[in-house]
């Protein structure tokens, strides 16, 4: 089977249409078979979503991508600046 990647927003709108499921007394199983999920995916959603807004969710996973983003650029600075005091050194 093709693996999906779901958007945030489609991930909050499939767990608002679980909610709206499980309340008229549908189970998890069945749920996650109209979602066309599994259920590992679908506790995993609710444990990382549960609540949240579609924008609260967009935003966190932009943050998410800047922070990682801003980790890579402190780890390339370190090296450099390892470099340049091992070359001040003259142990090159």
């Amino acid at each position: 089977m093709k693996r999906k990647r779901h958007t945030p927003e489609q991930i909050v709108k499939k767990l608002r249409t679980a909610g709206e499921e499980q309340a008229r007394g549908t189970s998890i199983d069945e749920v996650c078979r109209k979602l066309e999920i599994s259920v590992a995916t679908y506790h995993r959603w609710n444990k990382e979503y549960s609540g949240a807004k579609t924008e609260t969710v967009k935003r966190l996973k932009e943050l998410e991508k800047e922070n990682a983003r801003l980790k890579k650029l402190v780890a390339e600075q370190a090296l450099d600046m390892d470099m340049l005091k091992e070359i001040n050194r003259g142990k090159w």
